[in-house]
């Protein structure tokens, strides 16, 4: 094979390409195939490899052990702003205006709030996107998914899959395979996910997982069903919004009652994007499942803290400090924002019209269908 050291020739890289498509068939990293339409509703069917790269992405150490410190702060952060109701509803007053789907969000946050509705347990399952700014070299949040964080289980197998092209063929690729850092992602959510059903303390009670009527991404949530089954026990049903307005119903006591299973955790894998919400029946499934006890993963107040909005108020001023005390955590967390700005800022948008290299227009929500998502990992650079 042609290849120079540390780059393999075109030869080698096909070969890996066809080892690497048998590897994900013979291992579960596959999604369904658009060109079958069975493929998002028939599991099994019309099956293809995930996107993925050959390799992992070259990370400096350091930055790694800053994201996996980061992680707890933001998990803290998001709590305490999710139990400022006030703030959520003010800081997301203008938005509303503009956005029907974050108003219905708002509307339902805030019934529970004049009902005076506390989750008692509360779960959420976050993903914080970096990127590293070559300008200063730092490690910069682009922003924090807090609903239906996709990929924990695929992305778990392509750690394996990384290792074992860079076994194979490490003599091309002048890599090493014990430098690719391991990732636990998708039993670590079927752990977090039994350990909210275990606070539930209702022994027959269920984890619910809200899916789309069309989902080709089912395997990546089937490897959490898979160990929550088989390392806790705990029994997972699927359901779409428009089948737990069908068949849910909340008892006086507050359970959360669908097809007759009680169930202890609701797991969001679907509900953040207004496709989700085609007629009134999903957003009163939404509103159902608020109104009971059981776990939500996320819950209202969660899901509107993962608003870019949000995000944006987080970063001004003195704003950490109302629900952080800890002057040095704080810090931690300051130190990776990326610049956010309201197009509310005429000085700011003045700017981006001026220099629009230097700047980038997010959606304010997640599951705009504006970016795509490749299944990845890192390689510790020396």
């Amino acid at each position: 094979m042609n290849t120079t050291e540390g780059k393999p020739g075109a030869a080698a890289v096909e070969e890996m390409a066809r080892e690497a498509a048998a590897w994900c068939a013979m291992h579960g990293l596959v999604v369904g195939d658009r060109a079958d339409p069975r493929s998002g509703t028939v599991p099994g069917v019309g099956l293809v490899h995930a996107p993925i790269s050959l390799l992992p992405s070259r990370l400096p150490e350091s930055f790694w052990s800053q994201a996996c410190e980061l992680a707890p702060l933001f998990n803290e952060l998001v709590d305490r702003v999710s139990l400022d109701g006030d703030f959520l509803q003010d800081s997301l007053s203008k938005t509303r205006q503009v956005d029907d789907f974050t108003s219905r969000l708002l509307d339902i946050h805030r019934k529970m709030m004049d009902a005076n509705k506390e989750e008692n347990i509360r779960l959420g399952l976050h993903r914080s996107d970096y990127m590293l700014d070559s300008e200063t070299n730092s490690l910069l949040q682009i922003e924090l998914n807090t609903i239906s964080v996709s990929f924990p289980g695929l992305c778990s197998i392509v750690t394996e899959l990384h290792r074992t092209l860079i076994n194979q063929y490490g003599n091309l690729l002048c890599l090493d395979a014990k430098r690719v850092p391991g990732n636990d992602a998708s039993r670590q959510f079927a752990k977090a996910l039994a350990k909210a059903w275990d606070e539930f303390n209702v022994d027959s009670a269920v984890v619910m997982m809200i899916v789309q009527p069309e989902e080709r991404n089912m395997y990546d949530q089937y490897w959490i069903v898979k160990y929550l089954r088989e390392s806790h026990g705990v029994t997972t049903i699927r359901k779409t919004l428009s089948e737990v307005e069908a068949e849910g119903q909340v008892l006086p006591d507050g359970t959360l009652v669908v097809n007759d299973r009680k169930v202890a955790v609701v797991y969001f894998r679907a509900g953040y994007t207004p496709n989700d919400y085609p007629s009134e029946a999903e957003w009163s499934a939404r509103l159902l499942m608020e109104q009971s006890s059981a776990v939500k993963c996320p819950s209202i107040s969660y899901h509107l803290v993962g608003t870019k909005k949000i995000q944006q108020e987080l970063a001004k001023p003195n704003v950490l400090e109302r629900f952080l005390e800890n002057k040095e955590e704080i810090a931690k967390l300051r130190q990776c924002f990326a610049g956010l700005w309201s197009l509310d800022d005429e000085e700011v948008v003045k700017s981006a019209i001026e220099n629009p290299d230097l700047f980038v227009l997010k959606p304010q929500r997640e599951g705009g269908g504006l970016f795509y998502a490749v299944t990845y990992e890192y390689y510790f650079a020396h």
